[in-house]
């Protein structure tokens, strides 16, 4: 580490007086460590990826992304590829990957943690999907990528409300989508690791889970997902019910969820999910808390695609 970019989201999170402050200390951590750094703010969605972009250019061998997952989903983006350091600052509402590599404190004592970190190349899982406007994009992303019922209930998140409640909305929201939406069920179409043989199933929300540990409530959601994987862990929703999914919930929650036919734990090379013929209402995907587009969705793993900043004692 010579040469840091700190890009920061000066809206991300609810505390955000004092944000710069906390920045100013997390550069003086760096530069007296020897290291040449600087700040870059960011100034709306998709200007992290933009900032990073430009520091690459610029010679940066590490960037640092200070915020949410969201900041981090877009700093990810730009580095995919190159042998530039990815270092996560956990500041947002959301801070999943921070919570996986055991990262909690403020940014100074962070930093103090990234500088002794080791740069291990991690694979990334990749998501293509139908933008807003029909146009097929994609993404990479680090944590997970969901299709269903949990797009939908991140479209519904209002950013000013999210920054001035934080988790409170999150399980708001939830709840209400909970008792609100129908669980419209879409085709899946998967490569299971172990066979390779192609299967289709009818699901209503299917999560590819990258991390082991996603903090808050969640804790370990997928038994077995880990950066370290070259191939999808997968969740799979074979119902409608809401009883079913409540009784899921619960038992993440409280550490005790087990899988069966209905709510299935996979290993895929590869899934691609369609929309069921006849079918009406618009299925919705993320990425790393991010609502990107619709069905028709491909989502696939990028092996070794970036190189990540873990921390001492971390097992992500």
């Amino acid at each position: 580490m010579r040469r840091v970019a700190l890009i920061y989201n000066p809206a991300s999170g609810q505390h955000s007086r004092g944000r710069r402050a906390a920045i100013d200390k997390a550069l003086a951590v760096l530069r007296e460590a020897g290291v040449e750094a600087e700040a870059l703010e960011t100034l709306g969605p998709g200007s992290a990826g933009r900032l990073a972009a430009e520091a690459m250019r610029q010679g940066c061998d590490t960037i640092l992304a200070c915020g949410g997952d969201g900041t981090v989903h877009e700093v990810l983006q730009s580095l995919v590829g190159s042998t530039v350091a990815l270092g996560v600052v956990p500041l947002g509402t959301a801070n999943a990957l921070a919570a996986n590599l055991g990262l909690h404190s403020s940014p100074a004592k962070t930093v103090r943690k990234l500088l002794d970190a080791t740069p291990v190349r991690v694979s990334v899982g990749q998501i293509s999907y139908r933008d807003a406007t029909g146009a097929a994009a994609s993404r990479y992303f680090t944590v997970t990528a969901g299709v269903g019922a949990d797009a939908l209930f991140l479209g519904r998140l209002d950013p000013g409300l999210k920054r001035r409640f934080g988790y409170i909305l999150y399980l708001i929201e939830g709840f209400r989508l909970w008792a609100t939406h129908s669980f419209p069920l879409f085709e899946a179409a998967f490569v299971e690791s172990a066979s390779a043989q192609p299967r289709v199933e009818q699901v209503s929300q299917l999560l590819a889970v990258r991390i082991r540990d996603f903090g808050g409530v969640l804790h370990h959601l997928a038994p077995g997902a880990t950066l370290r994987r070259n191939n999808l862990r997968l969740v799979a929703f074979k119902t409608r019910s809401r009883l079913s999914y409540f009784r899921f919930l619960l038992a993440v929650i409280f550490c005790r969820q087990s899988f069966s036919r209905e709510i299935e734990l996979l290993d895929a090379i590869s899934v691609e999910c369609r929309p069921l013929n006849g079918s009406s209402p618009r299925v919705f995907a993320e990425a790393d808390g991010e609502l990107l587009g619709h069905l028709p969705v491909r989502i696939e793993i990028v092996p070794q695609a970036v190189t990540l900043l873990i921390p001492p004692n971390a097992r992500p």
